[in-house]
Order: C-alpha cells, then sequence, then structure tokens
C-alpha cells in the first residue's frame, strides 16, 4: 500500500499523511490500575467483612424474628419493622432514651473538661510531667472489667472505701450501686474516670501543635494566662477539640461493659442505656431475643452517624469561613 504525499512549496519539506508515533505505553496504565487494585484490595476485604457485613447482617436480624432455634435453623420469619414498633413502644424505651442521654452528656463533658485542664497544667513541662502523665494513662491502659469491678468494690455499701471516707465525716452510708437514685451516678463517675486519659493526650498532642509565638505575643499585649486560655489555646484548639468529644460520643453510646459490671443495668431499670438494654436482650437473659437487639443496636449507629455527619458538616463550614 503507497502512502500518498502533500503537495509542499519550494524548499519546504515533505509532509506525509502518516503522524510520527510517539514511543507507547500501551502496557503501564492496565499495570498501574492492577497495582492500584492490589494496594486497595486488603482495605476492601477488611472493611466488607468487618463493617459492611455485620452490618448488613444486623439489618437483618432486624427485621426479621430470630429466636434461638431460628437462628440456628436459619428460617426466621421476615416481620419488617415490627421489632422496631415493639423497641419503640416499649416501656423500656424512654427510660433507656434519658440514661443514654444524660450518661452520655455527663460522661463526655467531664472527661473533656478535665483532660483539657491537665493538658494544660502538663503543657509547661516541669521536672515530673511526664512521669505524672505517664501515671494519668494507667486507667486507659488498665482492662476495662478490671477498671469496672475495682469501681464496683470501691462503690461497695457495706464495704467500699468510699463510703469508709464519708463514714469517717459523719456522713450516713449510701448505697451507690443498689440505690436507683445513685446508680446512674456511680457508672457515671467510673466512665468519666477511664475516659479522662485519652481526652488527656489527645489534647496535650494539640497544645504541642500551638506555636509559642503566639502565646509570646499574646503576652506582650497584656494578655494573662487566663485570657491566653480564651484567647489563645481555646479557639486554635477547636479542631482537636471536636474531633475528641466525637470520638468520646461514639465510645460513650456503646458502653457496655462498665456498667453491666457494676450494675447490670440496674436497679429497675435506673443505669440501663441503649446499649445495655441491647446487650441485655442478646445476651442478658436466659431466653435471648437477637432481633430487638439489633433494632436498639441499629438505632445506636444512626445516632452515632448523625452526629459524625454534623461534625463533618460544621468542620467544612469552617474550611470555607
Amino acid at each position: 500500500m503507497t502512502t500518498t504525499e502533500a503537495p509542499a512549496a519550494a524548499g519546504a519539506p515533505r509532509v506525509t499523511g502518516t503522524a510520527p508515533r510517539r514511543p507507547g505505553r500501551r502496557g503501564r496504565p492496565a499495570a498501574s490500575r492492577w497495582a492500584a487494585v492490589g494496594f486497595a484490595a486488603p482495605l476492601l476485604v477488611y472493611l466488607t467483612l468487618f463493617y459492611a457485613y455485620p452490618l448488613l447482617r444486623n439489618v437483618d436480624l432486624s427485621l426479621h424474628a430470630y429466636t434461638i432455634r431460628a437462628f440456628v435453623q436459619g428460617n426466621a420469619e421476615f416481620v419488617g419493622f415490627d421489632k422496631y414498633v415493639e423497641v419503640f413502644t416499649s416501656s423500656t424505651f424512654p427510660t433507656a432514651l434519658w440514661n443514654t442521654a444524660v450518661f452520655t452528656v455527663a460522661s463526655i463533658v467531664f472527661q473533656y473538661a478535665i483532660g483539657l485542664a491537665l493538658a494544660v497544667f502538663f503543657r509547661s513541662g516541669f521536672r515530673l510531667s511526664n512521669l505524672l502523665r505517664a501515671m494519668f494513662l494507667v486507667p486507659w491502659l488498665l482492662p476495662l472489667i478490671v477498671s469496672a469491678s475495682t469501681w464496683a468494690w470501691m462503690l461497695s455499701s457495706e464495704n467500699g472505701i468510699v463510703n469508709s471516707v464519708l463514714g469517717a465525716f459523719g456522713v450516713p452510708q449510701i448505697n451507690w450501686l443498689t440505690s436507683p437514685d445513685t446508680a446512674l451516678l456511680a457508672v457515671t463517675v467510673a466512665n468519666v474516670w477511664l475516659g479522662v486519659p485519652f481526652n488527656l493526650v489527645i489534647l496535650h498532642s494539640g497544645l504541642q501543635s500551638i506555636p509559642e509565638d503566639v502565646y509570646e505575643a499574646a503576652s506582650l499585649d497584656g494578655a494573662g494566662p487566663w485570657r491566653q486560655f480564651w484567647s489563645v489555646t481555646f479557639p486554635l484548639l477547636r479542631p482537636v477539640s471536636a474531633i475528641t468529644l466525637l470520638l468520646g460520643l461514639i465510645y460513650t453510646l456503646k458502653v457496655v461493659d462498665v456498667i453491666w459490671v457494676m450494675t447490670t443495668g440496674g436497679p429497675a431499670d435506673a443505669s440501663t442505656t441503649l446499649a445495655i438494654w441491647s446487650y441485655r436482650e442478646a445476651f442478658g437473659t436466659g431466653q435471648p431475643d437477637f432481633s430487638p437487639a439489633a433494632a436498639v443496636g441499629n438505632l445506636l449507629i444512626v445516632i452515632a452517624l448523625v452526629f459524625g455527619f454534623l461534625h463533618l458538616r460544621l468542620q467544612r463550614r469552617q474550611e470555607d469561613s
């Protein structure tokens, strides 16, 4: 086959109909795609097995009437949203929802406030600061069962150390774990103690990222320690504070072990949260009822997702402004 040539002016180079071919990269895009798939595959498998499948399975449990026999045989009856209606109309739901709100809000507020105060205190870096900061991490490092058992012993009505100390000052015996008036307070105090180290670590790391020049400039302008905290530290620590509060909220919503070991949600549902209610329905009685437990668990997931999306929206708005 002959190649046609375009007519050219005198002295001009000939231009043929065939364009010059550049060095090809045919194999590189395909190889890059396969490499990307290879790197992403472990993450996708992990997310599928440990996030997507459990979530879908939990939704399936809440939409079917799963008894122990149906769970084993796999022939549970489809009931739609009947289990959700059962949960919302239960007499336990208002109490569990209120206890969850009180327990969660009180826990994250005091955990954050105490953690922030300790982070500011350790920011100066005095001689024993590293040792004391390491000691504050002990509650975070201990197994939760050990911590909860220790608090249950300390708050025991008869031989607990807390009542012994209060009795030395003439305070009568308080039934911390067996009275409906104090059970929720007792488990909240224990959870605050467990969550302070996490807030201390995260907030202290955030404080280290604030330049010293900002404090020096504020000091030259006549700002004292209190004014520096409210005008410099607190505003610049806002992004770290937001993620700390969000993580604290998600963690506190699903707290089971501390409350279960100390009070098992009692007495008379006085310390029953949504997480405790879900666990008790599934594993805490001799007759497990997995479907209502899954419905309550899905409700907790929705609450966590709402606050998560709210955090992302506020963060995006802050970045835009």
